[in-house]
């Protein structure tokens, strides 16, 4: 009896034990199942988040192409204007009728390529300054390495329009066009390398309605009208010429890529190759910070022809008098 009672006793509770242990394992689960469903949440909502930036993102490029093709568009739009109302203009001014021919067929046919040669693609500032930046480092950090000056020589060339020279010390004379890009002459020991200006100048050139200017004023409003107008390379240059003291300066706001006193910087290798290949003489390049007018000075100094007259005179002289 009492054996069996023992045994009652046990069997009735062993559900009971396994009925609050069953209980005390409830809030656990629980636990861990809204910890895995709150994961699951965020997740998803990092991933609708990262989504709707990605489509913000591709609508805004998608604005910015329509914004820079609704220019051209609109210009396109200017000239067939201009075109139709030379041509309507024709029909009632006989005497003038064919330069309003000529102005208004002109007009249509500039629209016409302006309007189907406006480019799909652009490519941001931003993206052309930090492969610049890049490149431009390692190069300067080639010139300290060598112990090199921080003086810019750009002269003229034959078959470039203009080189870099780079010289090692303050008394030197100007390099062979066919060395380099290691100058390694003990009286013109530097850098001789093709300048970022070089590969800009040959479409400004080709841009040009007429010849290149060889005077240093005309010259000038040709090179800032093409880093403006043509490169958009920034927002205003305005030149400061003093051709009888060899020197133009030129006053830059509002850089595309960024500052310009840096290694070979577009808008400054630009104009100096731009004087080097006009004036047909070597350009020094003098780069400093503006004022409240301007963001930066960027000064071409050449030796004049005078000068470079007498250095020869002076030198026949002295052969003449050694011999």
């Amino acid at each position: 009896m009492s054996s069996n009672n023992i045994d009652t006793t046990d069997s009735s509770a062993s559900p009971g034990t396994a009925s609050s242990a069953a209980g005390d394992a409830d809030p656990d689960t629980d636990a861990v199942t809204d910890a895995d469903a709150a994961t699951d949440d965020d997740l998803r909502d990092l991933a609708a988040q990262v989504e709707l930036l990605a489509d913000e993102n591709q609508r805004l490029r998608d604005e910015y192409v329509r914004a820079r093709q609704s220019r051209y568009r609109a210009t396109a739009i200017g000239l067939a204007a201009i075109g139709t109302v030379a041509v309507l203009g024709s029909l009632v001014f006989a005497d003038a009728r064919e330069v309003l021919v000529a102005l208004g067929a002109t007009g249509l046919f500039g629209a016409l390529l302006t309007y189907y040669l406006t480019p799909s693609r652009f490519v941001a500032a931003d993206v052309g300054e930090r492969v610049y930046a890049a490149s431009t480092a390692n190069v300067a950090a080639i010139g300290d390495e060598l112990g090199l000056r921080d003086e810019r020589v750009y002269l003229p060339g034959e078959t470039v329009p203009a080189r870099l020279y780079v010289p090692q010390h303050a008394d030197y004379s100007i390099p062979d066009e066919r060395a380099g890009p290691i100058v390694v002459d003990d009286d013109s020991r530097g850098l001789l390398l093709e300048a970022t200006g070089a590969e800009l100048f040959q479409p400004f050139e080709r841009a040009l309605t007429g010849d290149l200017a060889a005077e240093p004023t005309p010259l000038a409003a040709q090179l800032t009208d093409g880093l403006v107008e043509q490169f958009e390379l920034a927002r205003s240059a305005e030149a400061d010429v003093d051709a009888g003291d060899g020197r133009a300066t030129i006053a830059v706001s509002d850089s595309a890529f960024g500052p310009i006193d840096r290694f070979d910087h577009p808008i400054p290798s630009l104009l100096a190759v731009g004087f080097a290949a006009g004036l047909e003489r070597p350009i020094r390049l003098e780069i400093a910070a503006g004022d409240d007018r301007a963001d930066w000075l960027v000064t071409c100094r050449w030796d004049l022809e005078s000068d470079a007259e007498g250095e020869t005179a002076a030198a026949t002289d002295a052969e003449t008098t050694a011999e």
